[in-house]
């Protein structure tokens, strides 16, 4: 019996795709979520699940970082990158951090149940016309190896020093004390092996896809 996360932050797509698998195949299972935090929960709390639909910009994802820390986090569990985003350079991008595949959103039923049996047998699924040999595949690189360990706190934080919000600002926009700022900057800090927030915000933008 296949045990599926969804992973998607818009309730009706995570409906209608449950709808559309569960016919086709027997005695599925499947678990939703709606943003990285629960998501990351969701895989903790369930070591049986057999493959993660992952929304490419779901909450607290975006620059990559869902990929990035589920594929780390849960190396054994095949990513089905979900997005509506199917450039090229995006498809590189994910398959490079350790998707197993990517699904436009605009993929039919059919051919997304066929993609989720092919990569639950070890495979590699990519979008009819885009063939593996096109893509701009690198190693997983360092800068991402030291982004995934960042917590989703962290990130956020990460975030907004890129924006240049100051320490009270950031404090405001997530809730927290200036006190705890400070402690998340060090900790990225110190997972990045950075030593400012010039240095942090560099090796952020290296995540960012060069087109």
């Amino acid at each position: 019996m296949p045990k599926f996360l969804i992973a998607d932050d818009h309730p009706l797509y995570r409906e209608a795709l449950v709808s559309a698998l569960q016919p086709l195949f027997d005695k599925v299972k499947i678990i939703q979520s709606d943003d990285l935090d629960s998501t990351l929960e969701a895989l903790t709390n369930n070591k049986d699940i057999d493959l993660v639909l992952l929304d490419l910009n779901m909450p607290d994802c975006d620059k990559f970082y869902g990929v990035i820390r589920v594929s780390q986090d849960f190396p054994q569990i095949p990513i089905a990158v979900v997005s509506a985003s199917d450039s090229v350079e995006v498809i590189s991008k994910v398959m490079s951090l350790g998707a197993k595949a990517f699904i436009p959103k605009a993929t039919t039923t059919a051919t997304l149940a066929d993609a989720l049996k092919y990569i639950m047998k070890g495979n590699t699924w990519l979008p009819e016309g885009i063939k593996a040999e096109t893509l701009h595949q690198e190693p997983v690189s360092d800068v991402a190896k030291r982004v995934g360990e960042l917590t989703p706190k962290q990130f956020q934080v990460l975030k907004l020093l890129q924006d240049g919000l100051l320490n009270k600002q950031i404090a405001f926009d997530l809730n927290i004390t200036e006190a705890t700022v400070k402690a998340h900057i060090s900790a990225v800090f110190r997972k990045l092996d950075v030593n400012t927030r010039t240095q942090a915000v560099v090796l952020l933008k290296k995540l960012d896809i060069v087109e």
